[in-house]
């Protein structure tokens, strides 16, 4: 890692970890819409990496490859922020969708299968399976759940309470126990994915290889399998918090 100097060879860097900016990207990829050129991800990527090469002669302490994993998929999300990656009509379909879980699972008392959420929305299988695959990269939480539909952020209001900071309202006890639980509650294969994924850190093209399906497949099943896990824990409306009740927090219990 270094030259005679004794100084980072910044060139032996670049081309030792640029394996390590694709596979980061790939992983990515699994989050985020097929809009996305994977090629944008690797070129922040870079970036990113470029900056940790830079910064890490400032005399950081932790382990080269932890600090430049951080950089690099920092540069890449930065990368994706100037850009609305998921469009407003992509999320209402999940919402949708969100809703149409959660009421099946009332009704039901079991996770619903693709074909009964497809006649529940009132649209063929094909085009049910179509919108998670269009969707693909809608996430478990966004910043815009914890509003309180008055244009009050919710992050705000509780920033200056140390004793209800966002961390941990995030990181809730309570929380993390239904999130347990709902994955627990995942049909098999789908549970699998989310443990291949996440866990393991395979790729979607990876998953598919394992699971004898292709890459578009995974993609709807992590997709749906988000779904899943939004309306079981968080509600159809927003965040439980507190395990008190589902959706949005009311103003005024938040401020107690």
């Amino acid at each position: 890692m270094y030259d005679a100097a004794g100084k980072l060879d910044k060139g032996h860097l670049v081309e030792n970890y640029a394996p390590l900016v694709k596979r980061i990207a790939f992983h990515l990829m699994a989050k985020l819409p097929a809009s996305v050129d994977v090629d944008d991800l690797v070129q922040n990527g870079m970036i990113g990496l470029l900056d940790a090469i830079g910064r890490y002669e400032e005399g950081l302490g932790a382990q080269f490859e932890t600090y430049a994993v951080q950089r690099i998929r920092g540069a890449m999300l930065d990368g994706l922020r100037e850009n609305d990656w998921l469009p407003r009509s992509l999320r209402r379909d999940m919402r949708r969708i969100e809703a149409a879980i959660h009421a099946l699972e009332q009704q039901h008392g079991r996770p619903p299968s693709e074909t009964e959420l497809a006649e529940s929305l009132g649209v063929p299988l094909l085009e049910y399976q179509q919108m998670l695959q269009d969707a693909r990269g809608h996430q478990l939480v966004y910043f815009e759940d914890f509003t309180d539909g008055e244009g009050e952020d919710y992050f705000e209001r509780h920033l200056g309470q140390p004793e209800a900071n966002p961390l941990a309202i995030l990181e809730d006890a309570d929380m993390r126990v239904n999130l347990v639980r709902a994955i627990e509650d995942l049909p098999e294969r789908e549970k699998l994915i989310m443990s291949l994924y996440y866990d393991e850190e395979l790729n979607l093209r990876e998953i598919g290889a394992v699971l004898g399906v292709t890459e578009s497949r995974v993609c709807q099943l992590h997709s749906q399998a988000v779904a899943r896990l939004r309306a079981r824990v968080l509600g159809v409306g927003g965040p439980a918090t507190g395990g008190a009740r589902r959706g949005r927090p009311p103003k005024k219990a938040a401020q107690a």
